[in-house]
């Protein structure tokens, strides 16, 4: 096996490219007789697991990747030595609402019978999750929304946060820390998502919001999608989600070994697409960029003397 072999340099976890089947015809032909069982159970005490093919090698790799992953890490520690908030956000993938299949297996006697096509026409509506995970609490929040994934969606999200949860978690908090992909609804680019982060978390509510976006292609690093999204799309596995309230009660029930814990709420509001933002409304807003990667970096502040 040592030309089959390969290893986490930092782990030392081992893994193979022969099957256990395989390897115990190669012992047998070699005078020892062993099931694959039996082989599976060696390879585990020889710190071998089974391995699938998983997905972390981007497409493209932004020069500034590694100097941003630094600095989100010196934003992420400066903000938890401090007690402030720092939360993970992020839009889970959208659900059709009604019988269709849903991805993964459960425990049950008989298979749960759906409809064979998910056309979109046939569903009830559609579920557009937005989550929020407090990486120092452990806790996760998501926002069903059921018209459109918009930068005014996420930041209302946002805002009922922390109304609802944030602010009686940390009272005496008055700034706050938000890790974002790089693209979606809560981009960088997104003129609307910093003019609602102004008008809706900011000014209103008294809070200076600093946000850090991970680099093109590295949003699998955004610490909501292994803490919080996984979790929920485990608990739901193979289960249909044929009306919301069901999809809130699987989000709300969500739970680990660990001590995450979830709420869910709806928000039924309609938000409009293409809303643009002009160059006029954007010098207005109280944004100052970061010295390091400021078009990824960036601090909103409130604004003064608003009537």
């Amino acid at each position: 096996m040592r030309h089959d072999t390969a290893g986490d340099p930092i782990t030392g976890v081992k893994w193979s490219r022969r099957t256990t089947r395989k390897i115990a015809e190669e012992l047998t032909a070699l005078g020892i007789a062993v099931s694959k069982n039996t082989v599976g159970h060696l390879l585990q005490k020889m710190d071998f697991k089974l391995r699938v093919n998983r997905k972390q090698i981007a497409s493209t790799k932004h020069p500034d990747r590694n100097r941003q992953f630094l600095y989100i890490g010196q934003q992420r520690e400066r903000f938890a030595t401090q007690g402030l908030p720092v939360i993970s956000v992020d839009t889970k993938k959208q659900e059709l609402i009604g019988n269709f299949k849903n991805a993964g297996a459960k425990w049950d006697r008989e298979p749960v019978l759906v409809k064979d096509h998910d056309f979109r026409s046939e569903a009830e509506g559609m579920a557009i999750p937005y989550g929020i995970y407090d990486t120092q609490a452990n806790r996760g929040t998501v926002f069903v929304g059921t018209s459109h994934n918009t930068p005014a969606f996420a930041v209302d999200a946002i805002a009922q946060w922390w109304s609802k949860e944030g602010c009686q978690r940390y009272p005496a908090a008055r700034e706050l820390l938000i890790l974002a992909d790089g693209g979606g609804s809560n981009g960088p680019r997104c003129r609307v998502w910093r003019k609602a982060i102004q008008n809706t978390l900011c000014t209103p509510l008294g809070l200076a919001v600093t946000v850090s976006h991970y680099p093109p292609g590295a949003s699998k690093w955004n610490p909501i999608e292994h803490h919080l999204f996984s979790q929920i799309s485990n608990h739901w596995a193979g289960e249909p989600l044929t009306d919301i309230d069901k999809i809130l009660q699987f989000i709300r029930t969500t739970k680990t070994a660990t001590g995450l814990t979830v709420n869910a709420y709806l928000i039924p509001e309609n938000y409009p697409t293409g809303i643009k933002i002009s160059d006029a409304e954007m010098r207005q807003l109280n944004l100052v960029p970061h010295d390091t990667l400021g078009r990824w970096n960036y601090t909103v502040r409130p604004l003064q003397n608003v009537n």
